[in-house]
């Protein structure tokens, strides 16, 4: 019997994002819904819902890889998938999501409320 398998995303640490993001190699990308990003997220990311990521494509820059980040990292891994798939190069999910970078007591921005 033969199965097939589809390629692992490729997934950062929290760790190795902060590294990449102190570098400036990468950007952010948060695939959350607009509640969950206005509750707190890492500093710079850019918002585009997943269920969004299909028609605002053109929104995404290209000029580095993208860093996807989510609450947990479920999502972004999808996400990640979908941008691979459509040549976004490089782009990575960050494992644990937002919810692992604020229990490492990294920064968080905010909406003011």
């Amino acid at each position: 019997m033969h199965f097939f398998s589809r390629p692992a995303t490729p997934e950062i640490e929290v760790d190795e994002f902060d590294d990449l993001l102190r570098l400036g190699s990468v950007r952010v990308l948060d695939v959350r819904e607009d509640w969950e990003f206005r509750r707190g997220r890492v500093p710079g990311a850019q918002s585009i819902p997943l269920g969004q990521l299909p028609t605002r494509l053109a929104e995404l820059p290209h000029d580095k890889p993208l860093a996807v980040i989510c609450e947990h990292g479920n999502r972004s891994q999808s996400a990640t998938d979908f941008l691979l798939a459509r040549g976004f190069e490089g782009t990575v999910s960050v494992r644990g999501g937002t919810s692992a970078w604020a229990r490492t007591q990294r920064p968080l921005e905010r909406d003011k409320s």
